[in-house]
């Protein structure tokens, strides 16, 4: 097999996450026996979030070099809202105790889902999916 597929397949779970994070690679190849990649990512969590899949891929990445560096003028990625699933026994006051350590807090809960809480007397249902805003 070819020394640049082989080294693209090993480690393809890093490839496949970069787009995702926001970081554009400059430069794929095979360098000196080596899957040689260069580019650049929008921030630090990023870059390091790289670095935890290649590890996770390979801890001594002995066959990798890698030069990705922050530009902080690239688009940040999208954050996924936080989501929580309803399960039997919640409430809005457990929910919110439970993410914000305060139960009186569910008003937040509230707001970031008017199409399906209308105020603190809806009544919620185990399987419900509720954004749960920061």
């Amino acid at each position: 097999m070819d020394r640049f597929v082989e080294l693209k397949n090993k480690y393809a779970s890093v490839l496949q996450m970069l787009p995702a994070k926001g970081i554009r690679l400059a430069h794929l190849h095979v360098d000196q026996d080596k899957l040689y990649m260069q580019g650049a990512a929008p921030n630090q969590d990023c870059v390091n979030a790289m670095w935890d899949q290649i590890k996770v891929v390979d801890p001594t990445f002995s066959d990798l070099t890698c030069d990705v560096q922050v530009d902080s003028s690239l688009p940040q990625p999208e954050v996924p809202p936080r989501t929580y699933t309803v399960v039997s026994g919640d409430s809005l006051w457990k929910i919110a105790a439970h993410f914000y350590g305060n139960g009186a807090e569910y008003p937040k809960i509230i707001a970031a889902n008017p199409a399906q809480l209308k105020d603190d007397k809806t009544i919620i249902h185990p399987g419900d999916v509720f954004v749960i805003p920061e």
